[in-house]
This record gives C-alpha cells, sequence and structure tokens, in this order.
C-alpha cells in the first residue's frame, strides 16, 4: 500500500461570531493543507495517481479559498478548522476516489486539523 501526500496553501479571512467571541471579529490567517491519498499503484505506470493531475485537482479547491472570506464559500458551513478540513477533503475526494486524509495546519497558531476516511 502506497500513501502519497501533495501540499498546498493559501490565505483567507474569516470570523466565527458570537459562538467564538474571541475569534468574532474579521481576521485572517495563512493555512497550510496536505491531501494524503492511498492505494496500490498501476502495474503498469508505477504511479498511483500522476502528480500532475494531482496539483490540477488541487488548484481548483485552492482557488476557490485562497483571498476570499471563508463564510461567504458555498456549502462551508461555520468556516472553522474542522469544517474547512471536511470542506477541502469533500472537495479533493471528488476528483481524486483515492484521498484518505486532509490535514489542514495554521502554523501561527500552532494547531492543525485532521479530516480523514475511516
Amino acid at each position: 500500500m502506497i500513501e502519497l501526500t501533495q501540499e498546498f496553501g493559501f490565505d483567507a479571512a474569516h470570523y466565527l461570531g458570537q459562538s467564538a467571541p474571541e475569534n468574532a471579529r474579521l481576521h485572517g490567517h495563512s493555512f497550510y493543507v496536505e491531501v494524503t491519498l492511498r492505494g496500490e499503484p498501476n502495474p503498469k505506470t508505477g504511479f498511483l495517481r500522476d502528480l500532475g493531475e494531482v496539483k490540477a485537482a488541487l488548484e481548483t479547491i485552492r482557488e476557490t479559498l485562497d483571498h476570499r472570506l471563508l463564510n461567504d464559500i458555498e456549502g462551508m458551513g461555520t468556516p472553522t478548522l474542522e469544517n474547512l478540513a471536511r470542506f477541502i477533503f469533500i472537495r479533493a475526494k471528488a476528483s481524486l476516489p483515492q484521498v484518505v486524509r486532509v490535514k489542514l495546519r495554521r502554523p501561527s497558531y500552532g494547531q492543525s486539523c485532521v479530516y480523514e476516511e475511516r
């Protein structure tokens, strides 16, 4: 079994409202994402998935999020780390069926969140 991980980053703003008073006001972060695929490589090509295809699929997701107000993105819900990781996972999995895990990091706060298939 092989695991293959591709990373990307984006900057975005959000607010969490009154449920999290310390983050109720509009503010921004730099986010870093690791998307992991798992499976057996194709015996003919040796690839689990062509890395160019992986990068292109993730670039579409990055463009949806980069320099945006996350609260305005349809399907996001409240833009917590948990919901953002799930949002990325669902979109990545739709394009890349081998996706099994998304790790979202916010290093300036020393925080991360993992959403994975069980």
